[in-house]
């Protein structure tokens, strides 16, 4: 048996990076959406158990709406792709051409066991550039089907030298073949389908066998002329271990399915749910469609569901003589290899066994399946296609007068396909590319025009999109979905009418509600998005409230299990301030998934809503448990730290907050709140530091200019506190507590009465009852030695806050010292800029109330984006759509309101002290002069 050769491996991984070079430009497209993008089994975050519990799309097994994929090993080759380079697309498809090269590498060494040297490299050549590929190469989630390949041959090619020299059982191949094709199994389900090449190569190519010598065999035994012969009994204990260790691998995959198969809509496969005779005479013309597109790729399309292929439904449908051409070729090929024992008939029964056995799972012939036609699942099928041809040509080539043609077919035929490989690949560059492509070839497929509109709606050309909406619902006009995505595209549009009118047209064309009976296998769990999407578009009117939320509890009522309904409902009676009940709801959707870290994300802003901060907080680590870069979660729990004024809980909330900017490096809120904590804790450098950060990264961000202004006046800086003023107040005029500060700074540090009259003034002019803004202006007075202005002031603050003891003693000392100047004969008020004599001491400062000198806006800037929201989930309150790569539309956040932490309350009484002792000071002062 010849071995491959350096030269060989060379040449095909040449062929294959020549082929598929191009792919590594193309990024993540249909499925690979889900599988990929949308997959949190990929997260590092996300235990590596739950890979073996979760099926392909991360989805548990255990949820109906799984698709029962089973694919762990696969799924762990992405999730290393992640963990070297996270979403870099090209890394993933690097990978895929790697894993397609070797492939063709064991793709060839197994042909050599039944072809010739020149041939099997033909066959392998022909397998490197045949276009039904680059679904399975250029496609990431086509991974799946290289990864199987390749344990698939690995196995086959164990179990080949499981025969020693003198016809002995070897064990340890048999052993190792077992391994490898459980191996294959947990890379794609069909991996289980070589036990049966193994069998065939058994019986046919290694004892011999053809079906009239077994059946000769068997009439003599069941006769009692003869026993079994030796040779006979080798093999049937051979492939009893092999079929009872299948039997086995068939059994735990049924466990880990829990017997269930997915549940498809007649939209996936509308064969499927047809009845007799449509069903059989369909899915039997299917095979012949499948051998074309083997034969002639010229027309590849990415979907072929819905009504790509119109049913065949009749017995006098034209269509049905391809399928009689298939099976008799197809029974001609098999009569002449199991009928002769030479080395050509081994050949046709191998390429015979590659092909029918592996597609045996995906023909729809013994169960259904989610699609119509998948080029994907060709990839190990065409391995006995190119055999077939390489067989051929073979044939052909040893004729004299045919040789020179035979070689020049093969080199256009190899030529063609690697020029449509590599052509091909563009078209998978982009969802639009990918779809529009898809439209070329079939124009019925109402997916194909949604998934169109799904890439125009990602580029936010909603009107573009719209029209591939609209075309979809008038290809299929049944097709729930397409509705779904009309009404959500309107939503866009800011058409809210025409939105909920799509909506209930998809809503009319579901089941209608049946009292007591579950919906569960008669609606597919994507479609019941539809009472979501119409929910989350009629609670933004305050009036529909309660409509919404019957239309929640609708969905609740034919799929009790379904999860998102809770969700969305948990959030709207959240708005209702019905909060035991949003309480309630979130914890019945726990109870259906307790690893959703939203979930306890929301249960948490429950909790602050009902006061409960402890629970809240808990609620909030099971959320980072799960998931410890959740961002909301980091946030609002290192908030809620800060705001409970216990300095044992800092250190926390400043990791937590560093972590959130880490992954939002750019929000501005995560380095303001870190510059609150530093302001806290007295690290006025590193406060400094933050919101300078804060206020590079949001120009005007209010609250950050307002507290770097009271950390300089704070940390006596006060002529640095200056500039920091006038940006907030050019962007934030009306901002009294930084004009009250800046009014303060003027009067006391610049010793500037004119600016700091002015601040105050102009508080008044926005607000004549601010009795701090009309206290400060009345202490200018008195600094510009205006007492009777100064009097009348002080009169208007006291009937403003006539319980205001300080501006009534105020008062009284500006009287005393009138009526002291009047006995002495002096003047009342000061001449035009004249100024206090040395020893007139002026008063220290102005007054700041508590409330103005508290530090502001912990949460966030109330101008700028804020933060500290409540987040109803990934999915909650958002329009759901069934087609994949669907775009879902949020709707705004609520804001959470914040209390005063012990630390803040502390703040203020100092200031308040502080203030208060200003004021003696003042009173001192007019009680002296």
């Amino acid at each position: 048996m010849a071995v491959v050769s350096w030269k060989e491996i060379l040449l095909l991984t040449g062929l294959v990076v020549g082929c598929y070079w191009n792919s590594l430009s193309c990024g993540f497209v249909f499925d690979d959406v889900s599988a990929i993008l949308d997959n949190k089994d990929l997260r590092p975050s996300t235990p590596v158990r739950n890979l073996f519990l979760n099926d392909f799309w991360g989805t548990p097994m255990a949820e109906e709406r799984s698709h029962k994929s089973y694919r762990p090993l696969t799924v762990l080759t992405f999730r290393l792709n992640y963990l070297f380079s996270e979403l870099s697309a090209a890394s993933y498809h690097l990978l895929n051409v790697i894993l397609h090269a070797v492939v063709c590498v064991l793709f060839l060494r197994v042909c050599r066991l039944f072809l010739d040297k020149t041939s099997s490299l033909v066959a392998a050549l022909l397998f490197a550039v045949h276009p039904i590929h680059t679904e399975a190469v250029t496609g990431v989630v086509g991974r799946a089907e290289l990864l199987s390949s390749i344990f698939l041959l690995a196995a086959f090619l164990a179990y080949t030298k499981s025969t020693g020299t003198d016809q002995s059982i070897v064990w340890a191949p048999i052993a190792l073949t077992v391994v490898l094709v459980a191996a294959a199994t947990l890379c794609k389900e069909q991996g289980i389908t070589v036990v049966g090449i193994c069998c065939v190569h058994e019986v046919f190519v290694a004892q011999g066998f053809t079906l009239p010598m077994l059946l000769d065999t068997l009439r003599q035994v069941l006769q009692g002329k003869d026993g079994f012969p030796y040779a006979v009994l080798q093999t049937l204990l051979k492939l009893i271990v092999l079929v009872i260790s299948t039997l086995l691998l068939v059994i735990i995959r049924v466990q880990v399915i829990q017997s269930q198969l997915p549940v498809f809509t007649r939209f996936d496969n509308p064969a499927a749910v047809s009845s007799t005779p449509t069903r059989q005479l369909t899915f039997n013309y299917l095979l012949p469609v499948n051998a074309w597109l083997l034969l002639n790729p010229s027309e590849l399309c990415c979907d072929w569901t819905m009504g790509t292929i119109p049913l065949v439904e009749s017995l006098v449908d034209l269509r049905n003589l391809a399928t009689l051409v298939f099976y008799t070729f197809l029974g001609l090929l098999a009569y002449h290899s199991l009928r002769y024992r030479h080395s050509s008939a081994k050949t046709v029964i191998m390429a015979l066994s590659f092909i029918v056995l592996p597609f045996i799972p995906a023909s729809n012939l013994f169960f259904p399946v989610g699609f119509v036609v998948a080029e994907r699942v060709l990839y190990v099928p065409s391995m006995g296609f190119c055999v077939l041809v390489a067989h051929g040509f073979k044939i052909v080539s040893h004729k004299g007068n045919f040789k020179k043609i035979s070689w020049l077919m093969i080199g256009v035929l190899l030529t063609t396909h690697a020029v449509k490989t590599f052509n091909r690949n563009w078209d998978w560059e982009s969802e639009y590319t990918l779809f529009t492509s898809a439209l070329k070839v079939n124009k019925n497929n109402a997916k194909l025009w949604n998934n169109v509109g799904h890439a125009l709606e990602n580029q936010s050309n909603y009107a573009k999109a719209l029209q591939y909406f609209l075309q979809a619902t008038r290809v299929q006009p049944d097709d729930i979905g397409a509705h779904m995505n009309v009404g959500r595209t309107y939503k866009n549009l800011n058409k809210s009418k025409e939105a909920e009118d799509a909506y209930l047209v998809a809503k009319s064309l579901m089941p209608q509600v049946i009292p007591g009976k579950k919906y569960a296998t008669r609606v597919a769990p994507n479609h019941l998005n539809v009472y979501i999407n119409l929910a989350n578009l009629i609670r933004a009117n305050d009036s529909r409230l309660e409509e919404a939320d019957q239309l929640y509890r609708q969905a609740i009522s034919m799929r009790p299990d379904f999860k998102q309904a809770y969700i969305s409902r948990g959030e709207l009676l959240l708005k209702m301030n019905k909060l035991t009940e949003a309480r309630d709801a979130y914890l019945r959707a726990l109870e259906l998934d307790r690893t959703n870290a939203d979930l306890w994300y929301n249960l948490a802003i429950v909790n602050i809503e009902m006061k409960d901060p402890s629970e809240a907080l808990k609620n909030f680590n099971h959320a980072l448990e799960l998931n410890p870069r959740h961002k909301l979660a980091l946030f609002n729990s290192a908030l809620l730290m800060q705001e409970s004024g216990e300095p044992k809980f800092w250190p926390e909330a400043n990791r937590r907050f560093l972590t959130y900017v880490e992954e939002e490096p750019d929000d501005a809120n995560g380095y303001f709140n870190l510059g609150m904590l530093a302001m806290d804790a007295n690290e006025n450098a590193a406060a400094e530091q933050w919101m300078r950060k804060a206020i590079g990264l949001q120009a005007g961000f209010r609250s950050a200019l307002f507290n770097l202004a009271l950390l300089y006046s704070q940390s006596r800086r006060e002529i640095d506190a200056l500039p920091v003023l006038d940006e907030l107040l050019r962007h934030h005029p009306e901002h009294i507590k930084g004009l009250i500060l800046k009014g303060d700074i003027l009067m006391n540090h610049k010793k500037d009465t004119r600016g700091a009259k002015v601040c105050f003034e102009r508080i008044l002019r926005m607000d004549p009852t601010n009795v701090q803004g009309k206290h400060n202006l009345c202490v200018v007075y008195f600094e510009e030695r205006d007492l009777p202005r100064a009097e009348r002031c002080l009169e208007e603050t006291l009937a403003l806050a006539p319980n205001e003891e300080y501006v009534r003693r105020h008062l009284s000392i500006v009287r005393s010292k009138m009526a002291a100047m009047s006995a002495a004969g002096h003047p009342l008020t000061s001449t035009e800029g004249a100024t206090m004599s040395a020893k007139e001491e002026k008063p220290q400062g102005v007054k700041e109330s508590a409330e103005e000198g508290e530090e502001e806006g912990r949460g966030a800037d109330a101008v700028g984006d804020e933060k500290n929201v409540r987040k109803s989930s990934a999915e909650s309150l958002q329009d759901v759509g069934v087609d994949q790569s669907e775009s879902l539309d949020s709707s705004t956040p609520d804001k959470r309101t914040k209390g005063k932490s012990t630390k803040e309350i502390k703040d203020i009484e100092e200031k308040r002290a502080a203030a208060l002792k200003r004021l003696e000071e003042i009173e001192r002062i007019l009680s002296a002069d």
